[in-house]
């Protein structure tokens, strides 16, 4: 049957861009051929949207219960100001951390879903988001390597990648609730099966470390290579952002990262979580 609008995929081996969609005003029949793109495609893009906060959480809720309904990944301040990249604060640390590749609260108790992201104000230069097809990632590894790691698991600590860029906020930080303290580091698969389609895909990126088993430098090297080998063409595609856009996300089988920009432009972006079902998305015992 022919979808209710317009579908492009990417030059990549997941994502399109969907066109003829107001995801703000969607009917059901629309919602369910927009879900089932995003199980084949784990990306999409809807330019041109201006969602309000209120559309946006809305959409997000769509596709499930919400971690969190809205938080602002920005370099502005409440009172507009653009907080400068040498005050290499808290914020601006995460802002970095977030642009080493990795899924959404694999450092949780349970793993996210997917997420909502709008582009409100954009630099003119850099600032690009990038996601990475794990599923096509697991398919392209060899035989050998495949057989390796089907049963390995790996720690997922934002502590742990923060700290290689020497962020250790203390527990009175506003971040100190979001793993980087409390609560156990949870273990996961190195291959994680999707609970909807039955496709395996890597488990990896920034917060992965001490697979169970090997030394810490062994698993470093290990983690690190499939992350190098994940993530490269066609495997990769990095949104160049107008004011407007909004993408949908599947944070069970992508990775995803911000890419630098001038600070002292600013960047405004808005993320809804999409919460994951514990019955599939909760660590290891």
């Amino acid at each position: 049957m022919a979808r209710p609008f317009d579908i492009e995929p990417l030059d990549a081996t997941f994502g399109a861009v969907v066109r003829g969609v107001k995801v703000a005003a969607l009917d059901d029949v629309t919602w369910r051929a927009l879900h089932d793109a995003w199980l084949q495609y784990a990306l999409l893009i809807f330019p041109g949207q201006h969602l309000s906060r209120e559309a946006q959480i809305a959409f997000a809720k769509r596709f499930g219960p919400l971690e969190f309904e809205m938080a602002p990944i920005s370099n502005v301040r409440a009172d507009g100001s653009v907080r400068a990249e040498a005050e290499n604060d808290d914020v601006i640390k995460v802002l970095k951390g977030n642009m080493g590749w990795h899924c959404d609260s694999t450092y949780m108790p349970v793993q996210a879903k997917g997420a909502v992201f709008s582009a409100e104000v954009v630099p003119g230069a850099g600032g690009q988001t990038g996601w990475a097809d794990m599923r096509a990632a697991y398919d392209a590894l060899d035989g050998d390597l495949r057989a390796r790691i089907e049963n390995l698991s790996a720690y997922h600590s934002l502590y742990y990648s923060q700290a290689k860029l020497d962020h250790r906020p203390s527990k009175s930080s506003a971040y100190s609730g979001y793993g980087f303290h409390d609560g156990p580091v949870p273990l996961r698969p190195l291959v994680k099966v999707h609970p909807e389609t039955g496709r395996k895909s890597l488990l990896i990126g920034r917060h992965a470390h001490n697979i169970p088993g090997m030394d810490a430098d062994e698993s470093t090297r290990l983690l690190q290579s499939l992350v190098d080998f994940a993530c490269r063409p066609p495997r990769i595609y990095h949104h160049h952002w107008t004011a407007g856009d909004t993408v949908v996300w599947d944070n069970r089988c992508l990775l995803h990262q911000a890419t630098p920009w001038d600070m002292t432009q600013p960047r405004v972006m808005w993320h809804s979580r999409i919460a994951g079902d514990p019955a599939s998305e909760a660590a290891l015992a």
